[in-house]
């Protein structure tokens, strides 16, 4: 059966739940889903429906959860978990603040700014419970406004998402990019690369380069997919499922990027400046020095670095890095990725986040 064609009527959104395990991001995704279907915006999806990653739940990663959408009435939104435009942080009343909550807030910030402000007076926050929602409507799918206090309470929710998450501006006048998020086959068609488009626009027919970890290759993009209808073009911000001729599924993983052909290359070595975060952030609790060797996260991709030299604010080589500093270093990854200037990317090690930082130039 042919598949239906992707109607590009509203401004598209990338959002997701953000906060500690078990603290109900499932839960209010699958609220949301049901409370917008109710007002006539896209399915509604099932918890079961969207948590189908109980190894990835026991892990405390966010499920991939890049096919569902739903619509108000001004936009289309896709939840997705990475490269948000804007997120809805879920705090569990009975907990309060966890650890992985203050995590999450400074994964999602990842910029190159030394302190992590919260607008308390600003930001819009609603308190309600997405589980006894979700089972008004289960046992009700079309309840409307003031029929029910905590379905009311996830109509709000999307209100003030709507009103206080800007909407993005697109990058559609750069060339093509995206990064890889997951690589599938499908039988009689092809391999399947999806991922978010970061700039540009990318059309059924185009030639593109995937790059990183091996040597770069050429592909032609044969089909164009988002939630399960076909596009002719994709343009920045879309969630897509690029279909791609001539490539196995082995030859393109998770982490690599499709670009239009010589516009990035592969690198291995840059200077960067860092903020490293304090303790009090979830960063370390002591120095580091020349030689040490965490994670690097760029778009997608996770790849080990080692951390080759660094340099003070004042100019000054420095032999350790405390937490809080803000520094340049030099860092030679152990294998070549697409990098550019002004790119940014987050340090890990041992499953937190110890610093963030923006590549000022690239050495090799």
């Amino acid at each position: 059966m042919a598949r239906e064609k992707f109607e590009r009527t509203k401004p598209h959104v990338n959002i997701g739940t953000i906060g500690h395990v078990d603290h109900g991001k499932t839960t209010l995704t699958a609220a949301i889903t049901m409370a917008m279907a109710a007002r006539g915006g896209s399915a509604g999806k099932k918890y079961d429906e969207i948590d189908s990653s109980p190894e990835e739940k026991a892990r405390g990663i966010t499920i991939n959860t890049a096919h569902v959408e739903y619509e108000t009435a001004t936009r289309h939104y896709a939840h997705v978990d990475s490269q948000m435009d804007g997120a809805i942080l879920v705090v569990s009343g009975a907990d309060g603040p966890m650890p992985q909550t203050k995590e999450h807030i400074l994964l999602a910030k990842q910029v190159d700014t030394s302190s992590y402000d919260f607008p308390g007076d600003e930001i819009p926050v609603i308190a309600g419970s997405a589980l006894l929602a979700l089972e008004a409507l289960s046992s009700n799918p079309k309840i409307g406004d003031g029929e029910d206090k905590w379905v009311d309470k996830i109509f709000s929710l999307m209100d003030n998402v709507d009103s206080y998450i800007p909407t993005p501006a697109r990058e559609t006048d750069k060339t093509f990019l995206m990064a890889v998020e997951d690589v599938f086959s499908i039988t009689g068609r092809g391999t399947v690369a999806t991922g978010r488009v970061e700039r540009g626009t990318v059309k059924v027919g185009a030639s593109i380069e995937i790059i990183g970890y091996v040597d770069t290759r050429v592909a032609t993009v044969t089909g164009l997919e988002m939630f399960q209808k076909t596009l002719e073009e994709s343009v920045a911000g879309d969630n897509v499922g690029v279909l791609l001729r001539g490539i196995q599924k082995e030859d393109i993983e998770r982490g690599m990027v499709l670009a239009q052909p010589g516009t990035i290359t592969p690198h291995t070595k840059f200077e960067a400046q860092v903020y490293v975060l304090k303790k009090e952030e979830g960063g370390r609790h002591t120095p580091f020095f020349p030689g040490y060797r965490p994670q690097f996260y760029v778009r997608t991709t996770d790849v080990t670095g080692k951390i080759e030299s660094f340099i003070s604010d004042e100019g000054d080589e420095a032999t350790m890095v405390m937490p809080g500093d803000r520094v340049k270093m030099v860092v030679e990854l152990i294998q070549p990725i697409a990098i550019e200037n002004g790119m940014r990317f987050a340090i890990r090690e041992g499953g937190r986040t110890v610093g963030a930082g923006v590549v000022s130039s690239i050495l090799k």
